[in-house]
């Protein structure tokens, strides 16, 4: 029987696992847009620090698939009304952000933003991929479930106390705030609807730019946003390397895991630094996606060097830009998130 201990030692154990579970699980099954799932269980393990009941994680999957799916009747809309519907994606983004600053859910939140901007833009393209996608969020979601159940019964936590609730920004401030995420996150959906299939990383990488905008200032914007964007993709090399030396399923689990737990020790402070949470989240999200998505390239026997270098200039250019509507926004209505 696992053994509980205190959350500082169990938290980033339990994050580096389970992020390592999801990238095998996603790969070694051949789901629909492997990346997804790990990219989903670290953002499920960094928020959620309390197992969930059964009953809790089917309805987190269910709630995840029906909201993701709505994202198929705004297809129709952009085919035929394309100006409206870019208006309305814009406005469910909004709504999204504003309603997790508010005080909501902001797992559902970010799951929400990223179903709002894939599908529609794979619908427009072809109605199966925008059905493909809805099925790899939903096959992603639960194997995220899944491994974090699996990840709280090996690592239990001593002190099972209630989480305290999200803290709700008050209206104007959460209105400005979630205008500002929208803007971020707008542009590569517009980019996607060019080539769905290519930019879809680049849409899952602009919905963590807007999650981390939330907690940015302007002052310090660009060391979280541009920092953990180009520290994602220097890890990204450096796992790429040594991944070469022997290319293997678990040799990418355990590599996986290594430069997880890495990145988790700071993420929850075992090896204190300056930087925030957010920051160490986006750089592990980073990181998967950049990873993810070389290893499709290679699968594909396309260019992975070349193809790296186009997304990795995508990322700095779709960073750089998050860090401007930050400061403008923030400049323009001196607005701080709290």
């Amino acid at each position: 029987m696992p053994i509980a201990r205190a959350p500082r030692v169990q938290r980033p154990l339990r994050l580096a696992v389970g992020t390592a579970l999801c990238l095998a699980i996603g790969f070694g099954l051949a789901l629909p847009i492997p990346m997804l799932a790990p990219v989903l269980g670290a953002f499920l393990l960094a928020t959620v620090n309390r197992p969930l009941s059964f009953q809790a994680g089917v309805a987190l999957t269910l709630v995840v698939t029906l909201t993701t799916g709505c994202g198929l009747l705004l297809v129709p809309v952009l085919r035929y009304y394309p100006f409206s519907g870019v208006l309305l994606v814009g406005l469910g983004l909004f709504l999204t952000f504003r309603h997790g600053l508010r005080g909501g859910n902001n797992l559902v939140a970010t799951f929400l933003a990223m179903g709002l901007t894939m599908i529609p833009a794979a619908g427009v393209f072809d109605f199966g991929l925008a059905v493909q996608v809805v099925s790899a969020l939903a096959k992603g979601m639960l194997a995220a479930v899944m491994v974090f159940a699996l990840c709280h019964w090996l690592f239990p936590e001593a002190d099972n106390a209630p989480a305290p609730a999200a803290a709700a920004l008050p209206g104007a401030q959460a209105t400005w705030i979630a205008l500002r995420a929208a803007l971020v996150v707008l542009p590569a959906f517009l980019l996607a609807l060019t080539d769905p299939a290519g930019y879809i990383p680049v849409i899952m990488k602009a919905v963590s730019l807007g999650r981390q905008s939330c907690t940015a200032t302007a002052r310090d914007a660009g060391r979280e946003l541009l920092g953990s964007t180009l520290l994602g993709g220097l890890l990204a090399v450096l796992f790429w390397c040594t991944l070469s030396l022997f290319v293997h399923l678990w040799m990418f689990f355990l590599w996986m895991l290594l430069f997880a737990l890495l990145v988790a020790r700071k993420l929850y402070r075992l090896s204190p630094t300056r930087l925030t949470p957010g920051f160490w989240l986006n750089t592990l999200v980073t990181l998967i996606i950049l990873l993810g998505q070389s290893v499709q390239d290679s699968a594909a026997g396309k260019d992975v060097y070349t193809a790296f270098a186009v997304r990795m200039a995508l990322f700095i250019g779709i960073t750089l830009y998050a860090w401007m509507m930050v400061f403008w926004l923030e400049r323009r209505h001196g607005t701080r998130p709290g």
